[in-house]
């Protein structure tokens, strides 16, 4: 599985954990949906600050969303 597929599972699984929809992470970490959308189905390339961005609106250590 490749790392952006591998960070969108992460996302995704953080994200439904937290009840929340897209549009809410979004909301919450300041991106677009369609980004965040993007992000989960693995065809963004995320940047370092963006992850950091997710994992706190998602209230998970970044590097979860690598595991």
């Amino acid at each position: 599985m490749s790392v952006r597929k591998r960070v969108g599972a992460n996302l995704r699984r953080a994200r439904e954990a937290e009840g929340i929809s897209q549009e809410e992470l979004a909301d919450r970490s300041g991106l677009h949906r369609t980004y965040v959308s993007g992000v989960e189905r693995g065809i963004r390339n995320p940047t370092v600050i963006v992850l950091e961005k997710i994992a706190k609106a998602l209230k998970v250590k970044t590097s979860s969303l690598l595991d």
